[in-house]
């Protein structure tokens, strides 16, 4: 008796959302560090520890920049640290690691080839190594459902319906 590998014929797709988290490392720029007693800025002592800042450690990085204290910061602070991370870094993103993490993952699912799921049967993975924010659920099912003949949810073997297509009758 020969076993057959029922998921494996049927055509579905699975798709694995941990593969679009970036690869590359996520490092932080928090603004406490060039603040007067970490929570005023002083606009010349803040643009001087700017110029005499080695930006190199910020090489080809996606950078999170913040204030992880609660103090308030004038949107052109942000604008200048992005002023001299651009040039340098991969990525400049306004928030905290985590949350660069998942912006930088939403931005890498908005890159896929929408054609290759053209009337397919996807299975967008649910369990890895790695927490998948709902975001990213929302988005892939967001940009398959226009052209995937099916969404579901789970493991191949073991799948929750997210969405079938229907056919139209003539």
């Amino acid at each position: 008796m020969e076993i057959v590998n029922k998921v494996s014929e049927s055509g579905i797709l699975s798709l694995d959302l941990e593969t679009f988290f970036p690869k590359e490392e996520i490092v932080s720029f928090d603004l406490k560090e060039y603040l007067f007693m970490e929570l005023i800025l002083k606009e010349k002592d803040f643009r001087k520890a700017l110029q005499e800042k080695n930006w190199n450690e910020y090489n080809n990085k996606n950078v999170a920049v913040f204030c992880s204290t609660d103090s308030i910061i004038p949107v052109w602070a942000y604008m200048l640290v992005a002023s001299y991370l651009q040039p340098i870094a991969r990525n400049v993103v306004f928030g905290n690691v985590n949350s660069t993490k998942e912006k930088l993952l939403l931005q890498n699912i908005e890159q896929i080839e929408i054609s290759e799921y053209d009337d397919k049967r996807i299975v967008v993975k649910g369990c890895g190594e790695e927490s998948i924010p709902e975001s990213a659920y929302l988005l892939i099912t967001k940009l398959l459902r226009p052209v995937a003949k099916s969404i579901m949810y789970g493991e191949p073997c073991s799948t929750v319906p997210i969405f079938k297509k229907s056919i139209s009758k003539i």
